[in-house]
């Protein structure tokens, strides 16, 4: 019997708010949640902007919970929480072995880690770190391992538990490998999605180094703009997304509403450069050809993209080819938008938080904007929805996303017999 895995439940954590009902009102209203950075003092980097999540654990959260988590957990566990809620899904002891967790994130505990390093090397003055100057939590940063381990413990799963760290595709590719649970039988629930909390000095250093962000620093609410001939690099952002995924028919018998269905997944490298792009595309067209086989979509059906949107000049250049190449002329038909204009780039999170921005664009049968695009860029020629959302007929929807190391990952929804 085929297995189809369903989204049963959603949840989010993002900058402009947190919960499903705000991130869609920030969306669909075409605002922005970027400014000047509060988390550190940014004086003397290149780029200063970032979004952040007004975020405060106390109110989800136990204060042993907040103590021991670093913030990307605190996010992941939030979002893992609505989403459970939503699915109306507990811990059974008898469902527990079909319980999976797969859980992506780029950069880990790298915000901790660099507190907690400043703090025992007396702010680098040190060689020799005072162990006594760290929180005896410091191990639970040392790998983004905790996060899929508080997130299982949440869901009382015991089935398969994993990590996927792929750079700014683990959103995504969390996701797919848990639709890969799904279909191969290995769970019947999986609780997917990623987390990061990157905005801290050694995260902007190493971005300012390769010139890879925006340093429109006077004005943080128009500095992402993908598409835009104007664009001079993404800011960076923070944030969580968890998406509850289940066999169709498990869904079925328990009652449950399922949003959309995960149809498709398919994953590429481009064997060519750590952070460069080849401009034709050819990546993740074929990673795009290959979701769209999956879902048994034909290129001419896509209602939408979901773009990778970074703002860079090579990464919107390359979407656009790859785009062009997998949906022939129908790509001038198809709606396409880039959500990093609003929230930014929150790196291994982001393609988790941008399905779950999918899962509820179909549910209103609205695309959300690309804010900020007022100047297009030649090169870029699809239809990229500026600026206002849009009403349109969403039934197929291609969500895609690019990452350092040669990254290029796809994934297809589709209503599926039980979402309408």
């Amino acid at each position: 019997m085929t297995r189809h895995a369903v989204v049963t439940g959603v949840g989010v954590v993002a900058p402009g708010g947190t919960g499903a009902k705000a991130f869609w009102d920030l969306l669909s209203a075409g605002r922005t949640a970027t400014r000047g950075i509060t988390l550190f003092d940014p004086e003397g980097f290149r780029s200063r902007i970032a979004a952040e999540c007004d975020f405060d654990p106390g109110t989800v959260l136990t204060p042993e919970q907040i103590t021991r988590m670093d913030r990307y957990v605190q996010f992941g566990v939030a979002a893992a929480q609505e989403a459970l809620a939503e699915a109306g899904l507990e811990p059974d002891e008898e469902a527990s072995w079909r319980t999976a967790v797969s859980m992506g994130s780029a950069v880990g505990g790298t915000t901790r880690l660099e507190t907690e390093y400043v703090a025992a090397s007396a702010r680098g003055a040190a060689w020799t770190v005072d162990h006594r100057k760290v929180s005896a939590d410091l191990f639970r940063v040392f790998s983004p391992a905790p996060l899929a381990g508080e997130v299982a413990e949440l869901a009382g799963a015991r089935g398969p538990v994993h990590t996927v760290s792929t750079g700014c595709t683990s959103g995504l590719d969390a996701i797919g490998y848990a639709l890969r649970l799904i279909e191969e039988g290995k769970a019947d629930v999986v609780i997917a999605g990623a987390a990061e909390s990157p905005i801290s000095p050694i995260t902007v250093a190493c971005f300012d180094a390769i010139r890879a962000t925006s340093t429109r620093n006077d004005d943080p609410a128009h500095a992402s703009r993908p598409f835009d001939r104007t664009r001079d690099g993404f800011v960076l952002g923070e944030g969580a997304a968890v998406l509850v995924i289940e066999e169709a028919e498990h869904a079925r018998r328990r009652g449950a509403r399922a949003r959309c269905q995960v149809s498709g997944f398919a994953t590429r490298g481009n064997a060519y450069h750590m952070t460069g792009l080849t401009r034709e595309g050819l990546e993740m067209a074929e990673a795009i050809d290959q979701a769209l086989w999956q879902a048994r979509v034909d290129p001419s059906a896509v209602d939408y993209v979901n773009a990778h949107g970074s703002g860079t000049q090579q990464n919107d250049r390359h979407e656009t080819a790859a785009v062009k190449k997998a949906l022939g002329a129908h790509a001038h038909d198809t709606l396409v938008s880039s959500i990093k204009s609003m929230v930014g780039h929150s790196l291994g999170a982001i393609g988790a938080i941008e399905l779950v921005a999918c899962v509820l664009a179909m549910d209103n049968d609205t695309v959300p904007p690309t804010a900020n695009l007022e100047v297009p860029d030649p090169e870029c020629d699809l239809d990229y929805v500026p600026l206002q959302a849009r009403e349109a007929p969403l039934r197929n929807i291609l969500s895609v996303g690019s990452g350092f190391g040669g990254f290029q990952s796809a994934v297809v929804l589709t209503p599926g017999e039980l979402a309408r």
